[in-house]
């Protein structure tokens, strides 16, 4: 599975606005990080995902994505190394090759933002499951976790399809297991309810 790109949202932006509200660079910064944030708004009030939102990504996005480096770059070279705002176009810089990522896999989200929602139920279970037992426990968890958080957002019901995938994992090839995937299965029923009519 693909990482997630890194958060956008200008988080060490706004810290840096804060510390020094003179300078108008960490806003320059924080209104292209807005624009790439008002492309996904569009795509999803469009009910785009995956390839369609890839597509709206890859025809929209390039020349805001030059915009904001360009505005980070200005901003490595004029704000001190060691300050909040240097500190934040360095880490963002630093990042540039996993950011760029959303535009290759429209799955990915431009901002962790929903990871981090989906996470504080498992943050404020974790000593509720100290009888999980051991470390190999831990990505088996983090699975059974991402397919319930994915159905969530899908708005799919758990039950249908767990009831459906978990006995065919047996037979299916490892080269078709991907079919099995939430977003997959979600795709497959909305088709079939479209080719029967209704």
């Amino acid at each position: 599975m693909e990482a997630a790109s890194p958060d956008v949202s200008g988080g060490k932006f706004f810290e840096a606005a804060r510390l020094d509200a003179e300078d108008p660079a960490p806003a320059r910064v924080v209104a292209r990080m807005d624009e790439l944030f008002a492309l996904e708004a569009e795509a999803r009030a469009r009910g785009w995902q995956g390839e369609a939102r890839r597509e709206w990504r890859r025809r929209h996005a390039p020349p805001r994505l030059e915009a904001l480096r360009a505005e980070l770059e200005a901003v490595s070279q004029t704000a001190l190394p060691a300050s909040a705002l240097g500190k934040a176009a360095a880490y963002a810089l630093g990042l540039w090759p996993k950011l760029v990522r959303f535009l290759d896999h429209g799955e990915l989200e431009l901002s962790t933002n929903l990871a981090e929602n989906a996470l504080r139920g498992v943050a404020l279970g974790r000593k509720n499951w100290i009888h999980v037992g051991s470390a190999e426990a831990g990505p088996k968890v983090a699975a059974i976790l991402s397919v319930v958080e994915t159905s969530k957002r899908l708005g799919m019901e758990l039950r249908a399809y767990l009831a459906d995938v978990l006995p065919r994992l047996a037979t299916t090839s490892i080269q078709r297991v991907g079919e099995l995937t939430p977003a997959r299965w979600a795709a497959s029923r909305l088709a079939g309810t479209a080719s029967r009519g209704g």
